[in-house]
């Protein structure tokens, strides 16, 4: 079983020499995720406009962290779901966070979500590191509304100066080939962002 800091895949320490060191604790990791440095290419803003989140909107942020999206997609959504596998880093995202943000302690191999209950299911560099990804895409089809959607954004396979090693990334090719195989189809592609890819997908 992987650990929370593999999992969740946001890994964003710069990268020198070819040498990869992720933060030893959620308080480290905290630090990281939260570093306003990572405003600069993530971008959220463009990520929440690409989004267009509805008012009534219920959205599923898997592998939340310290709730960096999902403290966003509160003040937009109408419910938001910050999900991981630590519950230290999701104590963190409720504090001070809107009333309609609940969180849900997951399992590595299991989101835990509410059945047909979720419009939007999102990743942000979390995918890559998921195990049995299959099984995974099963328990989200079952998670999502009809018409529901997947989206999500990801390091590309290629050398970056923040992010997990190039051995560790899916190409979008890789991620649309596994999505078509669990029944989904792509319905949107962007590349406004400098490091990573958009993918969203519909069943």
């Amino acid at each position: 079983m992987y650990s929370t800091l593999i999992y969740l895949g946001l890994l964003l320490v710069p990268q020198v020499s070819g040498q990869h060191h992720p933060p030893r604790s959620a308080e480290e990791y905290a630090h990281v995720l939260e570093n306003p440095s990572r405003d600069e290419w993530q971008k959220p803003h463009e990520v929440m406009e690409a989004l267009a989140l509805r008012p009534d909107e219920v959205v599923a942020d898997i592998g939340a962290g310290t709730g960096y999206f999902a403290r966003r997609f509160a003040r937009h959504a109408g419910l938001v779901y910050a999900v991981d596998i630590d519950e230290k880093l999701l104590e963190m995202a409720k504090k001070d966070a809107p009333q309609n943000l609940q969180t849900i302690l997951a399992a590595p191999d299991d989101p835990r979500l509410p059945r047909g209950a979720i419009d939007t299911i999102f990743f942000c560099n979390v995918l890559h590191h998921i195990e049995n990804r299959p099984a995974y895409y099963a328990r989200l089809a079952a998670a999502l509304k009809p018409g529901g959607r997947i989206v999500n954004v990801d390091f590309y396979k290629k050398p970056l100066p923040v992010g997990p090693p190039e051995r560790m990334k899916l190409t979008p090719e890789e991620v649309i080939r596994e999505f078509n195989s669990a029944g989904f189809r792509l319905t949107s592609r962007k590349d406004f962002l400098p490091y990573q890819y958009y993918l969203e997908f519909r069943r």
